[in-house]
């Protein structure tokens, strides 16, 4: 029974990650960024204050204030629509979506001047154009972290090209490798392999 309920909990609530890194950048504080998350899990989005301040526990007057704080800070409005000859306020989180998906793009401008940079500084040379589009295509299939050990590999073999770093990483994506952990074992069970052939090899009939 518990072990169904702590699945519904881990379904039921969102908080996105990139939200809790740059919240204080958007110069939310902590009060703030609670009656967001709040406001980002619920599905219907009128705004009802005595709703919204019991359930959060907090008095109506300061929650009015955050939001009127939220306001100020272009994350969040309050549209009054009217449906139906029935007048409404509905809570407007648009500028916030936006907000964080420029900070997402910034991350990802980021993690490619990372690579890139990397490349540059292993290949010793000046990325061509060409190169560039190469790299930036494979961000956006695997993580930096696979790549960067591609690269790695290709500089421990002496090997300083694109193609070579992509064949390893095609290799890697057949295999289902995904993360660190997954080349590490992978070399293992390789090593294994291979330690098990070179006992098995049969020396005294050698042709």
């Amino acid at each position: 029974m518990i072990d169904k309920i702590i699945d519904s909990l881990k379904s039921m609530y969102t908080v996105p990650s990139i939200l809790i890194k740059n919240y204080k950048k958007y110069n939310i504080n902590e009060n703030e960024l609670v009656l967001i998350i709040y406001l980002l899990n619920q599905k219907d989005l009128e705004f009802n204050p005595q709703k919204i301040s019991k359930e959060l526990n907090t008095d109506i007057s300061n929650l009015l204030s955050n939001i009127s704080e939220l306001e100020k800070k272009d994350v969040l409005k309050i549209d009054h629509v009217v449906e139906k000859s029935i007048h409404k306020e509905l809570v407007n989180l648009d500028s916030l979506y936006n907000k964080l998906a420029f900070s997402m793009m910034d991350e990802k401008k980021e993690t490619k001047n990372v690579l890139f940079d990397k490349f540059e500084e292993e290949f010793g040379r000046t990325l061509s154009p060409m190169e560039y589009e190469i790299i930036n295509s494979w961000s956006s299939s695997y993580k930096e972290e696979i790549i960067l050990e591609a690269l790695k590999e290709a500089v421990y073999n002496n090997v300083n090209n694109l193609r070579y770093i992509d064949k390893i990483l095609s290799e890697w994506n057949k295999k289902g490798i995904k993360t660190i952990k997954d080349i590490e074992e992978d070399r293992k069970n390789f090593s294994k392999k291979d330690k098990k052939q070179l006992v098995e090899y049969d020396w005294l009939n050698e042709n």
